[in-house]
């Protein structure tokens, strides 16, 4: 009992802080957390809090709040910590493996369904780690979520945040995250792993160790109210604790064949008749690549296409030709597909691929069509 009563009492100091210190996000999830502390033994008083919650009035939006805050800038260089974008708008749509989708829309439904979390004493998920190599769509996803939630993307720069004074980096980073806990947006941690490396790399000097503490504990306070997405090239670089504090790990990797396929489809069917031909074609020749890699190399295409008056398919068909990763299988594979889909002739599959006639033609419907059956005695 003693200690039941020693529990409530720090809460509700800690609720007294919080409200005292202006903080009303951080209130929401102290009292989201008492729901779920104090349903067991004090129901009435848990179902009290949680319609307090449902109840409470409408804050006003991110973007007006967003514009009432100043936005944090080194004390020195006078240079903003953050960058934001509004009103997110999309290229095009994403193309990410099926779990990476359901992973992302999880996270859109927890928040177009508030209630039903905070009737099970639940929060949404606040914190979220993008790891994968670059180019494989974490910033984007980053933005897709924003875009869906129709909330400002806070986007930390880091070159800003690392002062020349390393005294001064961790007040830069404490600033950065008071001020996104205070916009209800998706605050992105990109290159998280120059912040949170490894306690125990001794290359590293005190100061920059001492970030990765001051990470951690801002991570456990996020608030319910915002979501904070961390994104890293290096995930063997993090510390070990920092893969802790994240309530959900999402594993970015380069398209597979039928992601790139879908991928390539997005970007020419609208400027492009034979996209459907060519997005087959394409998925073979850019094995490997990333989504950045993909998107790049067929925005160069069409640009060469028209500034130098030449068909598309030309400038296409150097993608393929740069296909050179392409194991021997595949590059038949491919060269077959080239010549099947009457895109090339044989002769110029041949130059393309560097796969001679003779094995395209084998077995090639065209061959088998005018083939002789066998005579048997």
């Amino acid at each position: 009992m003693a200690e039941r009563t020693k529990q409530i009492t720090g809460d509700f100091v800690d609720l007294a802080r919080l409200a005292l210190t202006g903080r009303p996000q951080d209130v929401q999830l102290l009292v989201h957390r008492a729901v779920k502390r104090y349903q067991p033994d004090f129901p009435e008083m848990a179902a009290h809090l949680a319609a307090l919650l449902r109840e409470s009035p409408t804050r006003a939006s991110p973007l007006r709040r967003q514009s009432e805050v100043p936005l944090p800038v080194d004390a020195d260089s006078r240079l903003h910590l953050l960058r934001v974008e509004n009103s997110i708008s999309l290229d095009h749509e994403m193309v990410l493996a099926a779990d990476i989708q359901a992973s992302l829309k999880q996270l859109v439904v927890e928040r177009r369904e508030p209630e039903a979390l905070q009737n099970a004493g639940l929060h949404p998920t606040r914190t979220i780690l993008f790891t994968g190599p670059p180019g494989v769509g974490k910033t984007m996803a980053a933005r897709w979520l924003a875009r869906e939630l129709n909330r400002p993307l806070l986007i930390l720069d880091l070159a800003a945040v690392m002062s020349s004074f390393l005294g001064r980096t961790g007040s830069n980073l404490r600033h950065v995250l008071d001020y996104a806990k205070s916009i209800e947006g998706v605050l992105l941690l990109d290159e998280l792993d120059a912040l949170a490396k490894r306690r125990d790399d001794r290359s590293e000097i005190g100061e920059l160790k001492r970030l990765v503490t001051v990470l951690l504990q801002e991570v456990d306070d996020w608030p319910a109210s915002g979501i904070l997405v961390a994104a890293t090239n290096h995930a063997e670089l993090l510390d070990p604790a920092v893969w802790r504090r994240f309530e959900m790990a999402v594993a970015f990797n380069v398209p597979n064949p039928p992601e790139i396929e879908q991928l390539v489809k997005t970007l020419l069917a609208p400027h492009f008749g034979d996209a459907d031909k060519w997005s087959q074609i394409l998925s073979l020749a850019l094995k490997g690549k990333s989504h950045n890699d993909i998107e790049r190399a067929i925005t160069l295409a069409r640009r060469s296409a028209v500034t130098s008056g030449a068909p598309l398919d030309e400038q296409l068909k150097a993608l393929v030709r740069a296909g050179d990763q392409l194991t021997r299988a595949e590059r038949i594979d491919l060269a077959r597909l080239l010549e099947q889909s009457g895109i090339t002739s044989q002769r110029e599959a041949q130059r393309i691929t560097g796969v001679s006639r003779d094995t395209i033609r084998k077995d090639s419907p065209a061959t088998s069509r005018t083939r002789r059956p066998k005579v048997t005695a």
